[in-house]
């Protein structure tokens, strides 16, 4: 079965589609940086059963071979199968003409894709301040113009939760609404990503649409207690310090069941992207502080750092400013990608920020994963806004299963 991906971002979600046998035939995302990750991941399927795969490895280990030379081994199809363009009013007709070459005789059996979500989020550390007439909180229509031309069996709309409550309710009620008029039955759930093997307590709303006439009803996802924690996906990693380089690390320990079940380790044997950030002296005697509180079972509160160490003049707003990530590690975001006190390794020994490799395993991204910048060198900010905004791939596998076994049995009424 066949996909389009629209606002593919990194390719989380598509990746999921992907590991359940389903064909993409076109991503589309605005970003750059973006654009290039899914183009090095596209290279990534087309060369991983061929003698070639060998310059994949060679190229996200930095060893001779240049992102041109790597995208030179796609044929023309796939290399154009990433649209680098904004959907809008501007845009869409010329994405459409690119879609069409790209498809052929091809049926779109479904369509996918999370809508930038900045306009009706509320993240942990403080509401987002809305704008009046906010662009983004109409660009369900859209991508509702998507489904209108190519009328797929279904589609799967991912979102935050605040997508059913943003102006009272109203931004659902009508994208229902518009969705109900091109022909298809819409319903919502909230998901969280912890029940799906994720080791984060991510929620999303899930919003399923299918063909009115089909006999079909939105599936009871088979769930699960998650019993591993941030050691299984920290511990094998290499021992780094702040600032520190380097395009590949050997890991330090072997494979565990978490890594293995989720195929975050899936048989190469380096780990790419293990990198962090910078930080100042003053900031890692915060660091210390907040993982010594942890350890005792406390969470640190700006205003309860001692004068001597602030780094901040507000202590009142952002309480929670500086955040060890914890057994459960508390939900990914974007905001990642600017401020990396929100996401504190847990190691006093490192003391550090999580590293680009860290952040994508609590998002079950898999190790030969590799995240582009716009630039071929370290593209960590990049990175980082990249595995921020992501859909969990293992999450998105296994709602993919459950989908393609449903429209394969699907029945018209």
């Amino acid at each position: 079965m066949n996909f389009i991906d629209l606002f593919a971002g990194a390719g989380g979600l598509s990746e999921g589609f992907i590991r359940a046998d389903f064909t993409p035939i076109a991503h589309v995302e605005m970003d750059k940086a973006a654009c290039n990750t899914l183009l090095t991941r596209t290279a990534y399927h087309h060369l991983k059963n061929t003698p070639d795969f060998k310059k994949y490895l060679a190229y996200i280990k930095g060893e001779g071979v240049s992102r041109e030379e790597l995208y030179s081994l796609l044929p023309r199809e796939k290399r154009e199968s990433v649209i680098n363009l904004p959907i809008g009013d501007e845009t869409n007709e010329q994405i459409f003409s690119q879609i069409d070459n790209l498809k052929g005789d091809r049926i779109v059996d479904l369509i996918i894709g999370g809508p930038p979500c900045q306009a009706y989020s509320v993240v942990g550390r403080a509401p987002l301040k809305h704008k009046e007439n906010d662009e983004r909180t109409t660009l369900y229509i859209h991508y509702g113009r998507y489904l209108k031309r190519y009328k797929p069996k279904m589609f799967v709309f991912e979102n935050v939760p605040g997508i059913l409550t943003a102006a009272d309710g109203q931004y659902y009620k009508n994208l229902k609404k518009y969705y109900r008029q091109l022909g298809y039955t819409v319903e919502a759930r909230m998901l969280n990503a912890k029940d799906f093997g994720v080791i984060q307590n991510r929620r999303r709303v899930i919003i399923i649409g299918w063909q009115k006439d089909f006999q079909f009803e939105y599936p009871d996802f088979e769930t699960s207690d998650n019993q591993f924690t941030r050691n299984d996906i920290f511990n094998d990693l290499p021992f780094i310090k702040p600032g520190e380089k380097g395009r590949f690390h050997e890991y330090a320990s072997p494979t565990n069941e978490y890594l293995e079940l989720s195929e975050i380790r899936n048989g190469v044997d380096f780990v790419t992207q293990h990198i962090t950030r910078p930080h100042n002296p003053k900031d890692l005697d915060i660091y210390r502080l907040a993982i010594e509180q942890l350890e005792e079972g406390v969470r640190i509160k700006n205003d309860q750092i001692p004068e001597y160490m602030r780094t901040q003049a507000n202590i009142e707003d952002f309480k929670d400013r500086f955040k060890v990530v914890a057994l459960e590690p508390h939900t990914m975001i974007a905001h990642i990608a600017k401020d990396g006190h929100h996401f504190i390794h847990p190691d006093k020994k490192q003391l550090r920020s999580i590293s680009v490799r860290e952040a994508a395993r609590i998002q079950s991204f898999p190790d030969d994963y590799y995240f582009e910048g716009i630039k071929e060198s370290q593209p960590r900010t990049a990175a980082f806004r990249q595995i921020g905004n992501a859909v969990p791939p293992l999450m998105a596998e296994k709602i993919a299963h459950e989908l393609c076994n449903l429209l394969e049995n699907v029945r018209i009424i």
